[in-house]
Formats: structure tokens, sequence, C-alpha cells
């Protein structure tokens, strides 16, 4: 991952809305939420839900799929692996410390 993608990436999660946003995402897994869904949990209201998700989307930490009528947001897993990955690469100088986290999820698998 390069300096740029990450930060990126941090800088949409360093607002308070969004990162509520993205931790009940992680929480719903692979299935995802509805956006009303999402709304209701987070209580944020609708009309700046929509901004806080194109946000998330832009810094490729979230996506979005139509079933039916509703849009249902999933957390891109792979994304939030890499940048754990990236904020960790160089834990302890490389040297032999047990890692951080075990890989999370993968892109298109079920939690581990």
């Amino acid at each position: 991952m390069e300096n740029k993608t990450a930060v990126i990436a941090l800088a949409a999660l360093a607002q308070e809305s969004r990162l509520a946003i993205y931790r009940a995402l992680v929480q719903a897994g692979p299935e995802g939420l509805a956006a009303g869904k999402i709304s209701e949990t987070t209580g944020i209201a609708p009309s700046s839900l929509s901004f806080h998700l194109k946000e998330l989307a832009h810094a490729n930490l979230i996506s979005s799929r139509n079933e039916s009528r509703f849009v249902i947001y999933t957390v891109n897993f792979s994304a939030m692996n890499d940048l754990l990955g990236f904020l960790t690469e160089n834990c302890c100088g490389g040297n032999a410390c047990l890692p951080v986290l075990k890989p999370i999820c993968a892109s298109d698998e079920e939690p581990l």
C-alpha cells in the first residue's frame, strides 16, 4: 500500500460519524447493511449518511450493491487488511515480534 492510499483511508476514518458507520459495517460482516439500517444503528440522519458513505467509498473502505429496492453497503475487508498490514509492517523494527492481528477476513470469505 502506498502512503497516499493509507492517508486517504485514515482521513476517511478520522471522523466520528464515519468511524461509527465503518464499525457498524465491520460488525455486520460480509452480508453488509442497508442504508436505512446503518442510519438506525448509528443514529446518523439519512441526509448526512449519504455524504459519509461517499467518503468511505472514495477511500475504497466500503462498497455498495443493489438488492431489490435497497442499497447494501459492505466493508472492503481486503482494503482493511492492507491498511492494518501497512500500519504494522515494520512492527518492532522487523524483529521477531508477534503479529498484531491475524488476517481478519479474506475479501470473498466468511470472517475467520
